[in-house]
């Protein structure tokens, strides 16, 4: 999930070429997920283009009408809305094989913003089209479903997360999020770089920029993660999943063998 592109809201850059799912790398953890390669073929003739978003580019704002969701090829994206005063909450982070726009399709026009933190590029994927072939093809469906409800699920573990969890639990849990879903791209687990400025996780997490800068600290002295600017390392994935889960550190040694999957895109 890593790399760079441009897209304003009214247009952004075009790519030519069409996308194909089948050549994709993410393709098992996107919309072609158990799809057959002559059902992959007519997913290919609905997307019809890939867009590229410059870092800091909009690929849509809120209250945009909706026309299409966009699957991420590659590159990071942070959403957003902006709350009843004004202010703007950062709701995720999205990387490759990840789709956006979801928030739109019940009222027909974006919830959120998106913004690339990155050079990235989607595959823009027309929605109508979309829902005819889910006439045709019911594992896609069926697929969609799932990806649906692993949204619900993140939402509802994001206010879990912002309501019961204390300010270190809350970012051991990011961190470990990260991990999560880096290795299921094929990426290391333990060494990742954060896309994200201290800023927006800091808003992701309600928590301060300076309160992010003390743990950053208080992990790296603690021997858990190293960090050089924005490359992190996890050095003591058990002592940061205990700490997620609201357990006290282990002492040196002790290696619990639970992995925690934390839910939150």
């Amino acid at each position: 999930m890593m790399t760079n592109i441009q897209l304003a809201a009214s247009g952004g850059n075009v790519g030519a070429a069409q996308s194909k799912c089948g050549m994709c790398g993410f393709k098992n953890l996107c919309l072609p997920q158990g799809l057959n390669e002559s059902e992959m073929g007519r997913l290919d003739k609905i997307i019809g283009r890939r867009r590229r978003v410059e870092r800091d580019e909009n690929l849509c704002r809120m209250e945009q009408p909706f026309h299409s969701l966009y699957a991420v090829r590659f590159g990071h994206f942070k959403t957003s809305r902006v709350n009843h005063s004004g202010q703007q909450q950062i709701t995720g982070f999205q990387m490759a094989g990840e789709l956006l726009g979801m928030d739109a399709i019940g009222s027909g026009q974006h919830a959120c913003g998106v913004v690339a933190l990155e050079d990235s590029e989607v595959c823009e994927i027309p929605f109508a089209r979309l829902q005819e072939l889910f006439a045709e093809v019911p594992q896609l469906l069926r697929h969609f479903h799932r990806i649906m409800s692993q949204e619900i699920m993140r939402e509802q573990n994001a206010m879990l997360f912002l309501g019961n969890m204390r300010a270190e639990q809350r970012f051991a849990t990011f961190l470990l999020n990260l991990s999560t879903r880096y290795a299921a791209r094929g990426y290391s687990p333990n060494s990742f770089q954060l896309r994200m400025s201290r800023e927006d996780i800091g808003d992701y997490l309600g928590l301060t920029i300076e309160s992010i800068s003390r743990l950053l600290s208080r992990f790296r002295a603690s021997g858990w993660i190293a960090v050089d600017k924005r490359e992190l390392t996890i050095l003591d994935h058990p002592s940061l999943e205990s700490l997620a889960t609201g357990m006290p550190a282990p002492a040196a040694g002790a290696r619990p063998a639970i992995m925690m999957q934390a839910a939150m895109a």
